[in-house]
């Protein structure tokens, strides 16, 4: 009976240090807080608790996943459902102004229109990435100075190793720099090659762009239990957390690097399966607050549309003259749409 009343006590420490060691509970209450780093943390923290905590744990496996990016589903919060969150992330941002050919696209303005613009953006939601949206709508909500929102990863990725003095992230090899809070870790998404950070930095040299993602880092812990939390959009169709190792002087350790010579994930091959092993090739370090206040202002996000009581039923976007069917609403396009660059 002592045994097992000590080994019960022993499980209890061990679950209770695992759950302490995710910061994002006590993160999610500091979205005022007076350094950005904080501000980051808290913003991108209060998603993923909104989606249900999903998580990727050190092993590269998907530990937990309630919910996906285009579901009816509601989020934690018993009232917002999956698909319009998502869309909020892009027509918050303004980023869903730069998307206006994209199928769709239009139609998630209209997120309490008819059953067709709910199907229509729905349909955007899948088949667009929407990572650097997720990013974007984070960093505005950190109110992060110099900070220029972007559908692409690659844009403010340039802008840190281009203009470097006009960036609030500093351009460094992941394999090297210790990552802290508020930082970028980003990796070029090529199914034809591996770039790395030379090659990375080979391509900012150049024209042109890469696919790309980056998650942003809202712990790490070396004296704790060893890991960096990091939480990125659309990972796994939601807001994501991934946990990665880090040594006792705060580097990934190992960085798990996507290789070409890599076995294949397959169920013959299990252990060749690991959701963190990607061409991990930047770190975007966010510069100190100091630096940050001579940055370009801040950029807002659009004030969200207040929701109508109960959702429109029996109205059209197509309308035809005389047939006595309302026109749906559009409550949440901006009076004011900003310039693309």
């Amino acid at each position: 009976m002592l045994r097992s009343f000590v080994l019960a006590c022993v499980l209890f420490s061990a679950s209770a240090s695992a759950v302490a060691a995710d910061a994002c509970p006590r993160l999610r209450g500091q979205a005022a807080a007076a350094d950005a780093a904080t501000r980051i943390a808290a913003a991108a923290c209060d998603e993923n608790l909104q989606w249900y905590r999903p998580f990727i744990d050190t092993q590269g496996r998907l530990a937990s996943a309630t919910v996906s990016e285009a579901e009816r589903a509601r989020l934690e919060d018993g009232a917002t459902e999956t698909w319009r969150r998502t869309a909020g992330y892009w027509r918050d941002t303004g980023l869903l102004q730069r998307m206006a050919g994209f199928a769709g696209a239009e139609q998630c303005f209209d997120p309490y229109g008819s059953a067709y613009s709910t199907t229509a953006c729905r349909a955007f939601l899948i088949d667009n990435p929407w990572s650097a949206a997720f990013v974007s709508y984070v960093m505005m909500k950190a109110a992060v100075p110099g900070f220029r929102p972007s559908a692409s990863h690659y844009d403010y990725v340039r802008d840190a190793y281009r203009t470097p003095e006009q960036s609030p992230f500093q351009y460094l090899d992941p394999a090297a720099a210790n990552p802290a809070v508020g930082d970028l870790l980003c990796a070029v998404r090529s199914s034809t090659r591996v770039y790395g950070h030379a090659g990375l930095t080979a391509a900012l040299n150049g024209d042109g762009g890469l696919n790309m993602h980056c998650d942003i880092v809202v712990a790490v812990n070396p004296d704790n239990d060893g890991k960096a939390y990091l939480i990125g959009g659309n990972v796994q169709q939601g807001a994501t957390m991934r946990m990665m190792a880090v040594n006792r002087n705060g580097q990934f350790w190992p960085l798990p690097l996507r290789s070409e010579t890599q076995v294949e994930c397959s169920p013959d091959t299990v252990s060749a399966c690991d959701m963190n092993k990607m061409d991990w090739s930047a770190l975007l370090k966010l510069k100190p607050d100091a630096a940050l206040a001579t940055l370009a202002p801040p950029q807002p996000l659009y004030a969200p549309q207040q929701a109508p009581a109960s959702e429109p039923q029996g109205c059209c976007v197509q309308c035809v003259v005389g047939s006595g069917v309302p026109r749906c609403p559009n409550p949440n396009v901006p009076s004011v749409r900003p310039q693309q660059e």
